[in-house]
């Protein structure tokens, strides 16, 4: 006969908890492993492809090769934001020349031999379509390599060297130059075109826009602090963008460190506007931006601010709120299709830039104002309207360029 023995219910529970334990342990160790695995493939050595898994011929039967061989004006205005005409435009007026004359800088040649264009992985084609789309794109390096069938040290010295090239040569080409109104017949022009739509704005010649773009965090603390923003809690670089009514930039300050209070980084445009622009035409900015010193009073005109005092005659206050409005309406047409246009069509300003490469931030800025003809129907509307609460995961994911290629973005 058995008896009930306190004993046993102290046996079975040192098993139970003895069991807990063990399955406390593993739970512990399989997660150890999943970190390690997943730090182990963030390293940079995971986080590329090598030649053997990768198109044997860069010049031969790769995705970029089908592509410039469609000659398709909307394939190349989905992956480049330039069609077929401009690629060419592009590619004969200086780039091809520059790429095929100049050689590559590295640190075991000499700068100044003679280059071995037949030795080079990409045509002058080639390159002129990697920047293209490196800088309308949101995607990985490895995406590119896919497309390029490039090792990692090869992709980033051509693009590197590509955007130079494609720098130096948009600077000798007139319909891309960036150039201030030169005369009074040019200001009256524009002042015209925005009075037909705006009949309380004469004087007007075009808009001002502010622009702050994410940058990588630095470890020197000194750069750290210059480009940390404390309005929008960031580091970013700052640039200010001036557009005609016709479309085309004006002016730009770019690159500047996301601390500067804007009011500094205009004052090139504050000089232009004092010295080289004739009396009676103006800028229009919104309410926040800065409109410079007593010098250049009256040159920029911006919507009333909260709280502003109205005049008591009932016309004075209905014809001020009336231009009021018009220069609401104005202003917000300048950020949507100059700024926002800008930072949705090129994917490569939306990502956090280098914060280690002045230089390249620098010609990617340059070269990303010049062009504007971006096809918006390309992206998502929310990637246009609300790109700044997409995240940069989900930015890559929908990148118009990495669906064309249908390439696997990590």
């Amino acid at each position: 006969m058995a008896f009930y023995s306190s004993d046993s219910d102290d046996e079975y529970e040192d098993e139970l908890e003895e069991i807990a334990l063990l399955a406390a342990a593993a739970v512990i160790v399989g997660i150890e492993g999943l970190h390690e695995d997943r730090a182990a493939s963030r390293l940079p050595s995971q986080r590329y492809l090598r030649r053997p898994r990768l198109l044997p011929n860069p010049r031969q039967n790769t995705p970029w090769q089908v592509l410039y061989d469609s000659q398709d004006d909307r394939a190349f205005i989905t992956t480049m934001g330039i069609d077929c005409a401009t690629f060419r435009y592009v590619l004969q007026n200086g780039f091809a020349r520059r790429w095929n004359t100049s050689p590559i800088p590295r640190a075991d040649t000499n700068p100044h031999g003679a280059p071995r264009r037949g030795r080079r992985s990409l045509t002058a084609e080639g390159a002129l379509g990697l920047v293209y789309h490196y800088i309308t794109s949101a995607m990985s390096d490895t995406a590119l390599q896919q497309i390029f069938a490039l090792v990692p040290t090869t992709l980033s010295r051509y693009r590197r060297f590509a955007l130079e090239i494609l720098r130096d040569t948009l600077r000798q080409l007139p319909d891309a130059k960036i150039e201030w109104w030169t005369s009074l017949e040019e200001c009256e022009e524009d002042t015209n075109l925005i009075v037909a739509r705006h009949p309380r704005l004469r004087g007007a010649i075009g808009g001002i826009e502010g622009m702050d773009l994410i940058m990588a965090e630095s470890d020197d603390p000194g750069i750290e602090n210059a480009t940390y923003n404390g309005w929008l809690h960031s580091h970013c670089t700052s640039c200010v963008l001036v557009f005609s009514p016709k479309g085309p930039l004006k002016t730009a300050v770019y690159n500047a460190p996301g601390s500067w209070h804007d009011a500094k980084g205009t004052r090139p445009i504050y000089d232009k506007l004092q010295d080289n622009t004739p009396p009676g035409y103006f800028l229009v900015a919104d309410t926040d931006f800065p409109r410079g010193t007593d010098a250049v009073a009256g040159r920029i005109h911006a919507p009333l601010e909260t709280g502003a005092q109205l005049p008591q005659d009932p016309d004075e206050r209905e014809e001020l709120l009336a231009r009021n409005r018009e220069l609401v309406s104005y202003g917000r047409q300048t950020a949507k299709w100059g700024v926002r246009q800008l930072r949705a069509g090129f994917g490569r300003l939306r990502l956090p830039l280098d914060i280690n490469d002045p230089v390249g931030r620098a010609n990617l800025l340059e070269i990303s104002t010049v062009y504007m003809r971006i096809w918006q129907e390309a992206e998502d509307d929310d990637i246009w309207e609300d790109f700044e609460n997409v995240t940069f995961g989900e930015l890559r994911r929908r990148d118009r360029v990495a669906r064309f290629h249908h390439v696997v973005m990590e």
